[in-house]
Formats: structure tokens, sequence, C-alpha cells
């Protein structure tokens, strides 16, 4: 069993009630010096204790026990590689120290940080009809990205949700979709009904609350027919887990709560389609095959390509991946993260990454190894799909998916097998964008570094205008 160490917060639930630690050692029966070593770390804390703490406190002992000490890690560390701060970088244990004692500040220093990214990344979008007063103010797609990033893409209400909901019936198992048409039918009064794509507004669902209708496109193939509806069984059947979520998220900006309703809904169709454990179980028998597997699931490329993000179930995880789409003109149209990895959050993505080159190659995944400017390395694989989407107008419905996870994860993926990972020449150099990239000398350069002055010699061309 673990040790429960939780000196951080005992320190801040003693100073919120504004007490010594002598008289929280009174309140708990305990000795000072004890509460000193707890608040310390130097002792880890028994199941009495905790308990004590829990009802005398009022606080979830749940929350007390919750290590999000990883994730806040890898954070940091992330950000204090920022050019912003210069060369001189704390190392591992000093960061640690910031976080074990000093862990509101740390929260406080990143969620500045944060708002910095923020500011920037909004300066270089806005326009002439933009304001100052919309620049500090994420969207509600960063919003509820940060949500899903801070409880690494992981939702165990959701699973056991879709665990409760999915039927046992093998005949079934075989096709969700009359399944799952018929339980909206008997259970919700919903008929399902598949319209031509002229009668649906441009729209791929269309849910008739007065008429107990639900209408999906025929534009929609198959796999994503049923997974609409298996989206609209959770938001029929399921809403209290979703209340719940949505309520313990802090999110109450109208917009964005119907973003994260969404996605969360989302995040259920997926593990109802594909159940947490066989589908790890078949992802790590294919060596992430995701061809192979979503032909054993009947479901489509990009719905396994998102599921194998939340794969981080305690005792069972996968690979954890970050997930990224985009269109032809480089927009990031959706991104999911479980890794440290800091993506894009409005296109704009290093050129030197392979991504941009999937379009010219359909339905072929490209696999990558690269290097951040940080050090950090990763391994990437990119392919192309179609969007069910006819219009006379964009004919070419091409979008480029991208999955990557960390290198030491890399021995697990089936697409890295034929690479020596020992080959010094195998990572390319990329960066978040130009804007924020502190490299020289990179001939895709197309901004000026918004942290980095790049040398400039009127006697010098170099190999691109920004530096000689």
């Amino acid at each position: 069993m673990n040790k429960i160490l939780i000196g951080p917060k005992l320190r801040q639930i003693r100073l919120e009630k504004k007490q010594t630690q002598a008289q929280m050692a009174a309140t708990l029966g305990l000795s000072a010096s004890y509460i000193n070593l707890l608040e310390n770390n130097q002792r880890s804390l028994s199941v009495p204790v905790l308990m004590s703490i829990s009802t005398l406190y009022g606080v979830d002992w749940r929350d007390l026990t919750s290590d999000e000490s990883a994730h806040r890690l890898a954070d940091l560390r992330h950000v204090v590689q920022d050019p912003i701060f210069g060369e001189t970088k704390p190392d591992l244990q000093e960061l640690r120290a910031a976080l074990d004692h000093a862990p509101a500040l740390t929260e406080k220093f990143l969620q500045l940080y944060k708002g910095h990214r923020v500011a920037l990344e909004k300066i270089m979008r806005v326009s002439d009809k933009g304001g100052a007063a919309d620049l500090l103010q994420s969207s509600p797609e960063a919003v509820v990205h940060d949500f899903f990033r801070t409880n690494a893409n992981h939702f165990p209400a959701l699973e056991r949700a879709a665990e409760r909901a999915a039927p046992r019936d093998a005949a079934e198992l075989d096709d969700l979709y009359p399944a799952l048409r018929d339980r909206l039918a008997t259970r919700h009064k919903i008929t399902v009904k598949v319209r031509p794509i002229e009668e649906m507004e441009d729209a791929f669902r269309i849910h008739d609350v007065d008429e107990g209708v639900l209408r999906l496109s025929q534009a929609l193939d198959r796999p994503n027919r049923t997974f609409q509806l298996a989206h609209m069984l959770c938001l029929v059947e399921f809403g209290d887990v979703l209340d719940g979520l949505i309520a313990s998220s802090g999110i109450d900006a109208p917009q964005a709560t119907a973003r994260l309703r969404v996605e969360l809904a989302n995040y259920f169709a997926a593990a109802y389609l594909m159940p947490y454990g066989p589908f790890l179980r078949a992802i790590e028998d294919s060596l992430y095959d995701i061809d192979r597997v979503a032909t054993a699931f009947s479901t489509s490329f990009e719905q396994v390509c998102q599921r194998l993000t939340t794969l981080q179930r305690d005792g069972a995880k996968g690979v954890p991946f970050f997930f990224l789409r985009i269109d032809k003109a480089g927009n990031v149209t959706k991104r999911f993260n479980a890794t440290s990895f800091n993506l894009a959050e409005f296109g704009g993505a290093c050129p030197v990454w392979n991504i941009h080159n999937a379009s010219y190659t359909p339905g072929v995944i490209l696999p990558q190894f690269v290097e951040m400017p940080d050090g950090d390395r990763f391994f990437t694989f990119s392919r192309t799909v179609h969007r069910p989407v006819f219009s006379w107008d964009t004919q070419d419905r091409r979008l480029t998916l991208a999955l990557g996870c960390e290198l030491k994860y890399a021995q697990r993926i089936g697409y890295a097998s034929k690479f020596n990972l020992d080959d010094a020449t195998l990572f390319a150099p990329i960066g978040i964008n130009c804007h924020l990239c502190p490299r020289a000398a990179c001939s895709q350069r197309a901004h000026q570094s918004l942290f980095v002055e790049l040398p400039l010699d009127t006697n010098r061309r170099g190999s691109t205008r920004y530096e000689s």
C-alpha cells in the first residue's frame, strides 16, 4: 500500500482554520511534533488520523489523498523551460520542493503563466474588429481542454455509466446500432429516423424533443450514426452524471458549460462503443494497430484515436497519448491530451512536423520522432481521414489526425518498431509554432519569435528572412 503524504494540504487546512500546530494537535488528539512531521512529509498518514481530519475539519478524505503531483510537476517543468526565464533552469529536486512546500504559490505561478500565454496567443490573432477586453478571456474550447487535461482525460464516472449501459446479449454486441435505437425507443420514447441531407439543415443530428424524434443525416456512415445514438443516450439517460461532472469543473460560463456537456457525452459514447477492458486488451495485443481495432469494434479510425487518449484507469493504463486534428488550412479542430506535450491552441503548428505532409499521402500512416526545444522527445504518427460532409463547395473533405506519446512508450507501438531509437539523427527538431519557438537557424521559420532576438547582419543572408 502506498504511503499517504499530505503535508502541504494539511498545512493549508491548518492555516485556513487559523490554528497553530499545537492547536491542530489538540483538536486531533496528537502531539505538535507529529503534526510538524506530517506537514513536512516526514511521516505518512494513518487511516484513523485521516478519518479524524476528514470528520473534524469537514473535508473529503479523497480530496486529501488525491495525488496530482506528477501532473503538476510536468506542467511546472514545461513552464520553466520557456525562454522567457533565461538559460538557468531549476532542477527537478527544486521543482518538487516547490510543489511540496509552496503548493498554493506554485498554483498561482502556473495560473499566471497560463494567463500570459493566453494573452500572447490572442494578441497574435486579434483583428481590427477585436477589442482589448477579449484578450484575457479563454475560449470555451480552451477552458474545456484544460478541464479534460486536469483530469488526465479520464472520467471514471462516465466509464462506469457506459459499462452499466452496455448490452449483455452477444447479438446486441455484434451490432450496437439497433440496440441503441431500440433502447432510445423503449426507454425514452425517442424514434430514430435517418433523413436526406437536404432535410437536415447542414446538421448531422437533430433531436426534436416535442415530437420525440431523433433525426440523423444520411451523410453519416454506420460508425458515426452509432456514435450519435450513444451520445444521445448519455444526454437523456445519464444527465445526472454529466451534471455532477460539470458542477465539479468550476466552469460556469454558459458557452463553456454547453461545450463541456457535448464533450463529456462524446466521451461516454466512445466508452460505450469501446468498453475499457476489452478495448485496452485489443489495442495492446495489436501493438496499437488502429485500423485493426477500429474494425474489431465497428468504429472509425478517428473514434479509436480519441479513445486512446482516455486509457488512464488506475492499475490498467494504456499508453498516454495526445491527439490533434487539423483541417487543410492548418486549423486545430480537435485536441485531447494525456501527456506533457503542449499543443498549439489556435493552429499554426510547426511545419517541420509531418502532420502537414499527411495530406500528400491520403490514408497512409506517417510516423515521426520529434524533439521539442526543451529537449523532450516524442513519437508521433499522422494520417488523413474523411469528414462525413457532402458539399459542392467543399469536395475535399480530408482532415489530418495526429497521435503522439513520450519516447519511452514507443517500443509498445507497432508503427515505431522498424526504427533505430539510438540513432541521434532520428529526431526532427520541432516547436509549438513559430511565434513561440526559440530555435535559431530553422529553415522553416515563418514568423519572428516573441521571446528570442534572432541575429540580423546586413552582410549575410540566412536561410530565412528573420535571421542572418
